[in-house]
């Protein structure tokens, strides 16, 4: 992904918000590229975030881009832990930061967390 403009702060450095937003656009991508979007809607439940984590280790500066890899952790009954680790793209070995989310599958309509499909879970192993 790019290191845009507009993702500095008034410090000349990539605002630590920004870190999750990256994180964020990861795994969006890979649920798409998991194709849940029509269990979904057929069911009314889906992911959510309940909580992000981040250790920032590097400055990041524009202009650049970056590296953000997702790894899967621990499958829960309802939940699957993530975890991140972000480099630049020009400097591969250097670990800019590295964090997680724990996604919970849920009822929207109940807003309570619902077990994994077994489509789903066998997806995510």
């Amino acid at each position: 992904m790019p290191i845009r403009w507009g993702d500095m702060d008034a410090f000349g450095h990539v605002n630590n918000t920004v870190y999750f937003r990256y994180m964020e656009q990861v795994r969006i991508s890979w649920l798409e590229s998991l194709d849940i979007a029509s269990e979904e809607t057929s069911t009314g439940e889906g992911p959510v975030i309940i909580n992000a984590n981040m250790t920032f280790l590097r400055q990041l500066r524009y202009p650049g881009d970056i590296d953000c890899r997702m790894s899967v952790g621990a499958l829960g009954r309802s939940s699957v832990d993530t975890r991140f680790e972000l480099r630049r793209a020009d400097m591969p070995e250097v670990l800019v930061a590295e964090g997680g989310a724990k996604i919970v599958w849920v009822n929207y309509k109940a807003e309570k967390s619902v077990p994994l499909p077994e489509a789903v879970r066998a997806l995510m192993v």
